[in-house]
């Protein structure tokens, strides 16, 4: 019986062996380890991953303009390709000051604040940052989006994706934006700077494939602070589509909890498999472009359904190839028996992250 999940897909003008993704993750290993893992996640048969957190800056850590940073990307992209998959960038600027943090360390090393309330603190800080930045500014980044498109493409990744949930999804969002020029108020405003990036992208590089990473907020009850309102989605995929996207990678937005965006199995509202696939299902309401779902996606029966339905084209997933590279290998060879599942349980991942020991999984070790 044929496996939607393996079929071919294209995407603008790039083709992908199967409909699995390895979904962005900050993996927090040493470079070499960083590399390692991605190898290891190609060769266990996946179409693409997405390295996530590529800045778009031309100074600062992980620069594709710095020279260490640079060798660092090539170096994945080898080792991805060497194994058969492609490799996507995802672009993205900060919308906050770290800086602004500094008197906040010493309370953390004497542990009278956690690094959770640290990132509590970086977010509370993102509205008065968006409504400060001036327009040059605002200019400028565009074009760094533009440019870094450029040197991705000439680095050897195969396509970029656009975070949605990082500066973009600020100004998208009605909480984390408070300007009252053309970037702010109405939801078409709130639209322009993603879609301004996209345009941009797409002028300088005419051919390159574009995702755009759609971060979806809800409310009753609320979950995420910065993206897109469900009732705003109507306005927001059409311009971004228009823009020049061709694919969207529908998620949950962030600036939250990361027990939300990363839920484990007894989360209060998150509990299910294909949880955040129901923003998909709106989004498909306004395009016909290729989506992306992503949120506990782990089951191949569940995953060929949704495929089956046409509810998504493709699959997102990290903490599931993060139990078991050979999640896709094994369906091919007919032994979706033998695949060790995410039990959810955050330990070693959400929690090794947190912990900044990298992100590792309870099966490490254990055959």
């Amino acid at each position: 019986m044929d496996k939607l999940v393996l079929n071919s897909i294209k995407i603008n003008q790039i083709k992908l062996k199967n409909r699995v993704i390895f979904a962005p993750t900050s993996l927090g290993l040493s470079h070499k380890e960083t590399i390692e893992k991605y190898r290891e996640i190609a060769k266990g048969g996946v179409a693409m991953i997405i390295v996530g957190d590529v800045p778009v800056s031309k100074r600062g850590f992980l620069s594709m303009y710095n020279k260490k940073s640079k060798q660092y990307y090539k170096d994945i992209i080898e080792a991805v390709h060497n194994e058969g998959a492609l490799v996507c960038a995802q672009l993205h600027e900060s919308d906050s000051k770290f800086t602004s943090l500094i008197k906040y360390i010493p309370l953390v090393l004497v542990k009278k604040m956690t690094p959770n309330d640290l990132r509590n603190k970086l977010n509370e800080s993102v509205p008065k940052f968006i409504s400060k930045l001036s327009t040059r500014k605002i200019n400028d980044i565009i074009k760094n989006f533009a440019d870094a498109s450029e040197k991705a493409t000439q680095l050897g990744f195969d396509m970029v994706q656009v975070h949605g949930d990082r500066i973009c999804g600020s100004f998208s969002s009605s909480i984390m934006n408070q300007r009252e020029d053309e970037f702010g108020g109405s939801a078409e405003n709130r639209a322009r700077f993603a879609s301004e990036c996209v345009k941009a992208i797409r002028r300088k590089c005419p051919n390159i494939a574009i995702d755009y990473k759609l971060a979806v907020r809800q409310e009753n009850p609320h979950y995420g602070n910065a993206g897109v309102l469900f009732e705003e989605l109507s306005i927001f995929v059409p311009i971004l589509e228009k823009a020049g996207v061709n694919s969207f990678h529908v998620a949950l937005a962030n600036h939250g909890e990361l027990e939300d965006t990363i839920p484990p199995l007894n989360h209060p509202y998150f509990k299910e498999q294909g949880c955040f696939l129901k923003y998909a299902d709106e989004v498909k309401k306004y395009t016909n472009l290729p989506l992306c779902g992503v949120g506990c996606l782990e089951k191949p029966e569940f995953i060929e359904e949704q495929l089956k339905n046409n509810r998504i084209q493709m699959v997102a997933m990290s903490r599931q190839l993060i139990a078991d590279s050979e999640w896709v290998n094994k369906i091919k060879n007919n032994e979706e028996k033998t695949i060790r599942y995410c039990i959810r349980c955050n330990q070693k991942c959400l929690k090794g992250m947190q912990a900044h020991q990298g992100v590792h999984c309870i099966y490490e070790g254990k055959i």
